[in-house]
């Protein structure tokens, strides 16, 4: 028993020892593996003879140009205007009424036709005056002969003055009845109190008309009135004399212009506008009373204003900005203030100079001071 005891614990002994040295063994592999990974890396960091090259810096060691496309600032002459809304006016518009009254007999125009001065329109019922003119004028001619009569025993110191003057003033009464039916006979013809063109008409034959009953409108159309209102800001650069010129909603393509010739010296509430009117030549009758137009009312002509795309100027901050290219290709960005706008154009008033080259494409990405490839974009302002 004790020697199958002591075999045992012999084994174990030497199982133990054998496994240690296994371990050791394991660890002195992977110092030397460990090593040669460390040596291996510092050959290739060195570049030894077991690494490669170093990587080369990039040629010329800067920035490369930027392809931009630019155009020349250039001198035009430039119009400062005040842009409104308005609507065309006839110079005299009217709705025409009798200065009498009675049953109408007579219509002598047709609706839209172009009359003159005087022109008949309407012819009123006046049966009944000139049977009263004609009453009247016996009246007057026997006024008249009892005043000569009075006349004559005057003279024979037949009659007294009293009676010449009792006579007088008789003669004179009846001429200024039968006047006044006369003017009433001649007002039963409606005319035009001026040239122009007639509308509407409001009432057929056989209507009984009276002064408070209006017949048919009438308005002037050469020339017209253009209408407008401007803010209260730029009433002092408005005086009469000033040229307009506006477009018309309604006719595409066409533009009027006109002078003005009246400004309201009176400030309208609530919005603090002025009243502006111009008169504006109409020959051809192609403005009518009524139409919406968008007016241009020209304050101020620079003949010489310095004038970029309107691409060219771009905003950043609440400021405008503009990039400008440099006799060495690199590029400024500069802060300017612009004036008047018109299509595709802009005014510099400040900050760039003629001849100056402006970027109008490929601005995203530019800083101050960089290369740039500029080509130019060749459009004229004309």
């Amino acid at each position: 028993m004790r020697t199958v005891l002591g075999v045992v614990l012999a084994a174990a002994l030497v199982g133990a020892c054998g496994g240690g040295e296994e371990a050791q063994s394991a660890q002195r592999g992977a110092a030397v593996e460990t090593a040669h990974g460390e040596s291996a890396g510092a050959d290739t960091a060195g570049g030894g003879k077991g690494g490669g090259a170093p990587a080369e810096a990039p040629a010329g060691g800067g920035m490369p140009a930027m392809p931009v496309e630019v155009a020349t600032a250039k001198t035009e002459a430039v119009i400062d205007a005040v842009e409104a809304t308005g609507t065309i006016e006839a110079q005299q518009s009217i709705d025409l009424r009798p200065e009498g009254e009675g049953r109408l007999v007579q219509i002598y125009v047709r609706e839209g036709s172009i009359v003159g001065r005087g022109t008949p329109l309407f012819k009123i019922d006046d049966a009944s005056l000139k049977a009263q003119v004609a009453r009247a004028e016996a009246e007057r001619d026997l006024a008249r002969q009892a005043l000569a009569r009075t006349r004559q025993l005057l003279e024979q110191n037949a009659t007294s003055a009293s009676e010449l003057e009792r006579a007088e003033a008789t003669a004179r009464s009846t001429q200024a009845t039968l006047d006044l039916l006369q003017l009433s006979l001649e007002r039963t013809t409606v005319r035009a109190p001026f040239g122009g063109v007639v509308g509407r008409r409001l009432v057929s034959l056989g209507d009984y008309v009276t002064p408070q009953r209006p017949l048919i409108s009438l308005q002037t159309y050469d020339p017209q009135r253009a209408v407008f209102q401007i803010p209260e800001r730029y009433a002092d650069r408005v005086a009469n004399g000033q040229r307009v010129e506006f477009s018309v909603a309604s006719l595409p393509g066409k533009t009027f212009s006109g002078v003005v010739d009246f400004v309201d010296p009176v400030v309208q509430l609530p919005g603090r506008t002025v009243l502006v009117k111009a008169r504006v030549p109409n020959p051809s009758r192609a403005l009518q009373a009524g139409m919406f137009i968008e007016v241009s009312l020209a304050t101020a002509t620079r003949e010489n204003a310095v004038v970029v795309p309107e691409d060219a100027v771009l905003t950043s901050l609440n400021q405008r900005i503009v990039w400008v290219v440099s006799p060495k290709n690199t590029v400024e960005r500069r802060e300017v203030t612009i004036g008047v706008r018109r299509s595709g154009f802009v005014e510099i008033t400040q900050g760039v100079t003629v001849g100056e080259k402006v970027v109008v494409g490929g601005a995203e990405r530019l800083q101050p001071g960089a290369p740039v490839t500029p080509m130019e974009r060749g459009a004229k302002t004309g």
